[in-house]
């Protein structure tokens, strides 16, 4: 018989790898949706008054192979030096089991915030050691579950200290000695809150003056400072002392809580994570138990379960800040949780005497590199130290900088006369006498022996990291085989879909996953020399061009490292746009209530008044009350928030008419870009009148959420706003920078660059098609059985759909939180629960699910419906049923069974595999306890023991 050859495309990312539902999977969907095919749904579904007249193009798409050639040669144009940069930049030898066991392992990376405890057990283990860690560093109560970057966390410390002194001062102190991004992004956060930043030698604080003051320990240049005295001063005056501490130092040096400070912060970036050009890394904050309730963040804690066995949650949620929305204070609402795990876990590797080990060996090196400039003559800055020093060689400084480089080393310019040296984990013997020679020296690091120069009255004198989780069996296998106990506690997205509402829980290839680790793009220092970076600038400008061509946008910044951060970078260019044309005066911000919940708390943080706007019984903008409210701000109207599509999942079609009528009054529209994943190649907010809007790397274009980080929020502009988006932290021009690093997290863009290269203008298209269409498919599945809160006027929804729980708590005494529990006995993480109605789950499968796993997820949702029609019939007691029981754990299989319904009714509901069942390791955890009896240090093993029993 003849050949026949396949036109079957084995390479096609975009249809084979990335998007779910097979072609043949997609007729079947149609024919339950009565449409013909899939533009027939777009066009029932997406008005055509908001479609793009022009489809993305962006050259033929990548296979997996030939990404990965591209950014192999993309990535060889940066130069990865030795950088003794320091400012709070540390090289790091990440463990390789580490790095293997977490960084590179979906169990971690594709896990979600642990909103839901029964299901993140590992993970809240995990951050629950990072936290104690971080508390017993610091010397301090309580510690939260990181933040975006030192920076961000000194400016969060500043604005919690207003809220928890008893000054009643509107000024703080910044010690100069601060690394200057810390510095520029407090005066970022300070200026629209009408805080008067100081910044001045410690000697000149006035505490009188402040409500509080922040210290850098060691300073930016490496000077050592006890602030016992400073602390007492302040508080003396009712002020609040903060320290902003290198963590490796306090392995050696006396702890902030040791000389009385109120909250510490820093980064954990030197504890295994790689420089990554600047992030992400998991910043820290401490601080006293009296200001646990005012400390910005997630916090861990430990409560029960419903049989009393130990138990992790997130404590004290009530002080979420996107729940909290026009009252909050800040708009902190996501983490950099890989990271702290990973620092975490570094922690637990090496262990206190480990610690202490390489902070020693790291101080060591840094007197002999001291002994070998001094016994040639030069002048050497500070006289005790910990790994910083700064060199004053008068008109050498360029000479000396340029032989370092040829030495393949970068050092720190310090004005016009010094030079900055910071050693670190990494430093080898060569490397001093790279550094030797660059000064003109030829010395051997064996010509001097040890030596330390620590001041003695700053000796750490406390022992840290005493639980018996710092202290265990350091051998690989016992550590791989914790992290892997860890990981199979928890249910990520290697393991089902997660349909989270607003979160876009899509795929995260391998592929796109693989150069975030590359030492190309992990090994730059964020000040690295711009030459030394070619590779990262060829790739973040092709990035941007492509996000303007999805947008409609002219520019973008990089530098938020959050959606929530974006939304703040994106007000303050706004803000800084309306004081150049002589338009400062305008504070008012329109936000209707069906916009994402940070979004009032992003306008607070600049200093404006938020106006919520009402929204009709369609859950679409209320175009009267819209109007009305404009108008009556007219004059002080600075911008309108939107989430479009809305947090209803709706394409609302007056969206062109908000913007309108912001743009008529003199404001800007801000569109909120977390919904983007249903307008990429369909629509795009630059042409809807949007003149800004953030972009949510991690869910549209596939960064993974790291269980409750890291992220990335690049905001967009019209041409008009370009000269006000954020400035570089050590330059001046622009607005403020609200990141510490240029770019914030640059490591993490390969993945989104090599998801578009791979995808193409089509795939990226086709992917947003298909993400409605499978939201659909659920909505329609599930029709007669729930209510979809919320369609379009042809009956359809977005790429999400809310379904109404409410009115089974009066049928049948079920709550959402029951559906959303008895969804962890089927093998699936809840939807979005009670957000942004309360009462209601959100769903959002996105494209990468096959029809199979929609059709379990509705199987199951249907079987829970036929259990909660059991009670409202008789046939099931309200209060002793399988939802309220649920979740069901392995110990509630083999235990004494005294309930009305079966085991494997209980145990094994339909949707849940009979072979590889997930089952979580807690059933439902009490919150009330947790936060009455607060717990957020890891409890004795004692404790681990009994539970055990």
């Amino acid at each position: 018989m003849p050949f026949t050859p396949t036109d079957y495309l084995p390479y096609d990312f975009a249809n084979r790898r990335h998007i779910g539902p097979s072609p043949k999977e997609m007729a079947q969907m149609f024919k339950v949706l009565g449409v013909s095919d899939l533009e027939a749904l777009i066009a029932d579904t997406v008005p055509a008054g908001i479609r793009q007249d022009e489809d993305l193009a962006f050259g033929k798409p990548m296979s997996e192979r030939e990404m990965l050639f591209h950014l192999r040669e993309v990535a060889s144009k940066n130069k990865v030096l030795t950088s003794l940069i320091g400012m709070g930049y540390h090289g790091t030898v990440t463990p390789p089991a580490i790095q293997r066991n977490i960084f590179e392992n979906p169990a971690w990376y594709t896990a979600y915030t642990p909103y839901q405890p029964e299901i993140s057990q590992g993970r809240l283990e995990a951050l629950l050691n990072y936290q104690t860690m971080v508390s017993d560093l610091t010397g301090l109560d309580i510690a939260n579950a990181s933040l975006l970057d030192e920076a961000t966390a000194c400016a969060e410390a500043m604005t919690m200290a207003q809220r928890v002194a008893g000054s009643k001062a509107k000024a703080f102190f910044v010690d100069e000695n601060c690394h200057p991004q810390n510095i520029a992004v407090m005066k970022t956060r300070a200026e629209p809150l009408g805080i008067e930043l100081i910044v001045g030698a410690p000697d000149t604080l006035d505490p009188g003056r402040v409500f509080g003051a922040i210290f850098q320990y060691p300073g930016t240049l490496g000077h050592l400072r006890d602030l016992s005295a400073d602390m007492a001063a302040l508080h003396e005056a009712g002020a609040i002392g903060i320290v902003a501490a290198d963590i490796m130092a306090l392995c050696l040096l006396k702890e902030p809580g040791a000389m009385g400070a109120d909250i510490a912060v820093g980064s954990t970036q030197r504890f295994g994570i790689p420089l990554g050009y600047g992030g992400p890394h998991a910043a820290y904050m401490a601080t006293k138990d009296a200001y646990k309730r005012s400390m910005p963040g997630r916090i861990v804690g430990v409560s029960i379960d419903s049989h009393g066995n130990r138990a992790y949650r997130l404590s004290l949620q009530t002080r979420e800040q996107h729940i909290r929305r026009e009252k909050a204070t800040s708009n902190v609402c996501t983490a950099q949780a890989l990271l702290a795990v990973m620092a975490g876990f570094y922690a637990v590797f090496h262990g206190p005497d480990g610690l202490r080990a390489i902070a020693q060996r790291i101080h060591r090196k840094t007197v002999r590199l001291a002994r070998g400039l001094e016994a040639a003559g030069f002048k050497v800055e500070p006289a005790t130290f910990f790994d910083t020093l700064t060199v004053d060689v008068g008109l050498l400084q360029e000479g000396v900088l340029r032989a370092a480089v040829k030495e393949g080393v970068n050092l720190r310019r310090v004005g016009e006369t010094r030079v900055g040296i910071t050693l670190d984990e990494a430093t080898r013997p060569a490397t001093i006498e790279a550094v030797w020679r660059a000064f003109g020296l030829l010395r051997k690091d064996e010509d001097f022996a040890p030596d330390y120069r620590l001041p003695e009255a700053l000796l750490r004198e406390t022992a840290y990291l005493q639980h018996d989780i710092f202290h265990m069996n350091r051998a690989e296998t016992e550590m791989m085989r914790y992290m892997r106990r860890l990981a199979d506690r928890d249910l990520a997205l290697d393991r089902a879909m997660i349909p989270l509402g607003s979160c876009t829980m899509k795929l995260n290839s391998a592929a796109e996953m693989m150069p975030v680790s590359w030492p190309e793009f992990a090994g730059l220092h964020p000040f690295a020399p711009a030459d030394q970076a070619q590779g990262y600038t060829q790739m973040i400008d092709d990035l941007s061009d492509k996000l303007c061509q999805v947008t409609g946008y002219d520019a973008f910044s990089m530098q938020p490292n959050s959606g929530a951060q974006g939304e703040y970078a994106g007000l303050l260019t706004i803000a800084a746009w309306q004081k150049a044309r002589g338009q400062g005066q305008r504070n008012v911000c329109l936000i209707p209530v069906n916009a994402h919940g940070t979004n009032p708390a992003s306008a607070q943080m600049v200093g404006w008044k938020v106006v919520p706007v009402k929204c009709d019984e369609k859950g679409s903008i209320d175009l009267v009350d819209f109007r009305a409210k404009a108008e009556k701000h007219a004059e002080a109207l600075a911008a309108c928030m939107i989430t479009y599509p809305s947090t209803h999942g709706v394409f609302e079609e007056t969206v062109r008419g908000v913007c309108a009528i912001t743009h008529e009054h003199g404001g800007q529209v801000y569109i909120d870009g977390a919904n983007m994943n249903a307008m990429v190649g369909l629509s795009r907010p630059g042409d809807l009148g949007g003149d800004v809007s953030h972009l949510n790397l991690h869910k549209t274009f596939c960064i993974p959420h790291g269980g409750g980080g890291p992220g990335m929020g690049p905001i967009g502009v019209k041409e008009h706003l370009i000269p006000h988006l954020p400035a570089h932290p050590l330059e001046q021009g622009g607005a403020g920078p609200v990141s510490a690093a240029p770019y914030g997290s640059p490591s993490l863009l390969p993945i989104s660059w090599g998801y578009i290269l791979m995808m193409g203008g089509p795939g990226l298209t086709q992917a947003t098609r298909v993400a409605i269409l499978n939201a659909n498919y659920i909505a329609k599945r599930l029709e007669g059985a729930y209510t979809v809160l919320y369609t379009g006027p042809t009956g359809r929804v977005a790429h999400e759909c809310i379904l109404d729980i409410r009115p089974f708590e009066k049928s049948a005494g079920v709550t959402v939180e029951d559906v959303a529990k008895r969804l962890i006995d089927c093998g699936f993480h809840a939807p979005t629960m009670s957000w942004p109605v309360a009462g209601t789950l959100m769903v959002e499968p996105t494209e990468s699910e096959t029809k199979a796993e929609l059709d379990r997820f509705c199987d199951a949702m249907l079987a829970i419906r036929e259990e909660i029609r059991a009670v409202e019939e008789g046939r099931a007691d309200r209060d002793n049923n399988p939802l309220k029981h649920a979740p069901h754990t392995m110990e509630d299989l083999v235990r004494d069974w005294d309930r009305p319904y079966s085991r494997e009714q209980g145990c094994f509901p339909p949707g849940a595999f009979r072979v590889d069942k997930y089952w979580p390791p807690v059933n439902r955890v009490d919150n009330v306890w947790g936060d009455r009896n607060l717990v957020c240090t890891c409890p004795p093993m004692s404790a681990y023991a009994e539970a055990a029993e």
